[in-house]
Formats: C-alpha cells, structure tokens, sequence
C-alpha cells in the first residue's frame, strides 16, 4: 500500500511540473509570435577572408537576438538581414558588426546594394 501511493505522488509531481512547463511555452510561443520583420543590408569593410571573417559574422549575428536571419556575402562585402524590429534595430547591428573582434577590424553601414540570402 506505501509503493502506491509514493508511485501516486510521483505521477501527481510529473504532471504539475509538465503541466506548468507546457503553460510557460505558451506563452512564450505567443509573445515571440509578434514579429514585426525588416530587411536591411550593411556594407562591411575590413573582412579579409571568407571563413575567418564573413562566416564569423555571419555566425554571430544569426545568434543575436531579434536577428531571424543572416547572410554574409565575402566577395560583395554585404550582409544581408532579416530582423524584428520590435527588439533590435539597424543602428543595434551595425554597433554590433563593428564590436565583432574586439571592434578593431570591421566597419558596417546602410547601402542600397543587395544579394541573395
């Protein structure tokens, strides 16, 4: 009789714990929902090399937050991104860029020019 009731308070401990897990996930799934998606390109100077540098950044800014995608193009100096703009911005990704190695290497900004992602 002792076992069934400790497999009893067991079972009731995993079901709150997964009950609450589930709620959290909600509501977290509708407040990243709200996405208010924008598209920039930045020039970026002071690359050298396309895995050393353009695969860096590109790396480090699809980890950002808000960034919801990232390409960077070696042989154009371009990056392309895909950002909400509700949690960072273009002056944000630019800072960020320039701040990639220290901030002694690369320099972003806004141009016209764009590639494929």
């Amino acid at each position: 009789m002792n076992i069934h009731k400790i497999i009893c308070f067991l079972l009731v401990v995993c079901f709150s714990i997964s009950s609450c897990n589930y709620e959290k996930k909600a509501t977290t799934e509708t407040a990243s929902s709200i996405v208010s998606k924008q598209s920039i390109s930045l020039a970026i100077s002071g690359m050298t090399c396309e895995i050393g540098c353009a695969k860096t950044i590109q790396s480090k800014l699809s980890k950002k937050e808000g960034v919801l995608n990232a390409s960077v193009v070696f042989k154009d100096s371009i990056a392309n991104i895909e950002f909400n703009d509700r949690v960072t911005s273009t002056k944000e990704l630019i800072t960020f860029i320039e701040g990639i190695a220290g901030g002694d290497f690369y320099k972003a900004s806004e141009t016209s020019v764009k590639t494929a992602i």
